[in-house]
């Protein structure tokens, strides 16, 4: 199972690499998506992390995604599961299906609220925070346990790895601070979370600070850094308006005044390699590239700070068949 503070991590000062990926929501985005898939599982990085919509339309798909890593790929993968707006029965089911198909990682999610429903409430029956989650996450597989000792077994074998979500900078959707946040990350950590993933930033500051703060109020599990290759400016624009994360302004300035796409490329590339040092160099136990299913940038960012060095498997190792 993941787990940062494994020795093969700590004893060489070999950080974790991840990345995430976003199941195709139209039949003709497949191909490039596993093209990305193919090229980014041959780096072997230490787990690929699979979106799951909150909104439900393309949860069958990233079932069928996590389904093909798991069956032809050495990586492990863990499956995003949101529970907004689901009733804790529905989100129990769905828990249990990816138990059931030999899932044994996830990044436990609230999830947003629809933003054109005003006066959208959540279930009453329903999960509410992430932090329940988690704890809904650990009673499934207990139940599951005291029900069948063979699955007892397995997870003896393979213990169930937890992911959380943090953001250290405070989470603009929420209209948290980074305080109210690192007390929600240990409450997260209370439920029984395995480790955690930052929400994107541009300044290695945020990163060091949440961390010395979180650190300080008694998180004891490890934060992964989550980058952005920053070489799109169309892209950092989107996802400023996605997540309420500015991008810097002078970060933008300067990618709009290069003449094309490739010298914008070379630059974002560039002061994302800087961004990854920085925090590596402060104890970031491991990278986690939020990819938009675009290998190159990831590929490019990795190889910046020498992270590709594994031995390359061949990117024929998956096989998608309906996805």
């Amino acid at each position: 199972m993941v787990d940062p503070t494994h020795p093969r991590h700590t004893a060489n000062h070999r950080p974790t690499v991840s990345f995430e990926l976003m199941p195709p929501r139209r039949p003709d985005a497949a191909p490039n998506f596993w093209e990305t898939a193919r090229r980014l599982v041959a780096v072997q990085p230490d787990f690929v992390s699979v979106t799951y919509g909150a909104g439900g339309g393309d949860r069958a798909t990233a079932r069928q995604v996590v389904a093909t890593l798991l069956a032809g790929t050495p990586v492990l993968p863990i499956a995003h599961l949101t529970c907004v707006g689901a009733s804790r029965e529905d989100v129990s089911e769905v828990i249990d299906d990816f138990l059931e198909a030999g899932v044994r990682a996830f990044l436990a999610l609230r999830g947003d609220p629809p933003k054109d429903q005003p006066d959208w409430r959540p279930p009453v029956d329903g999960v509410h925070s992430a932090d329940e989650l988690v704890r809904l996450l650990r009673e499934v597989e207990s139940a599951r346990a005291a029900a069948d000792p063979s699955s007892a077994l397995r997870g003896a074998a393979h213990p169930l790895s937890i992911a959380v979500a943090t953001f250290p900078d405070g989470n603009p959707a929420a209209g948290t601070t980074r305080a109210q946040e690192v007390q929600r990350l240990l409450a997260k950590q209370s439920a029984g979370a395995s480790f955690a993933i930052t929400q994107l930033f541009y300044e290695a500051d945020s990163y060091i600070q949440f961390v010395a703060e979180a650190r300080a109020a008694g998180v004891t599990i490890p934060i992964l850094a989550g980058l952005l290759p920053t070489t799109e400016p169309r892209r950092l624009r989107r996802v400023e308006e996605l997540t309420g994360v500015v991008a810097p302004p002078d970060l933008l300035d300067a990618l709009d005044a290069l003449p094309d796409a490739e010298a914008q490329h070379e630059y974002g590339i560039a002061r994302s390699v800087e961004l990854a040092r920085a925090v590596l160099d402060a104890g970031a136990p491991g990278l986690h590239v939020y990819t938009f299913n675009k290998h190159r940038p990831a590929l490019d960012l990795l190889a910046g700070i020498g992270l590709l060095e594994r031995t390359e498997q061949p990117a024929s190792v998956l096989t998608p068949g309906a996805v």
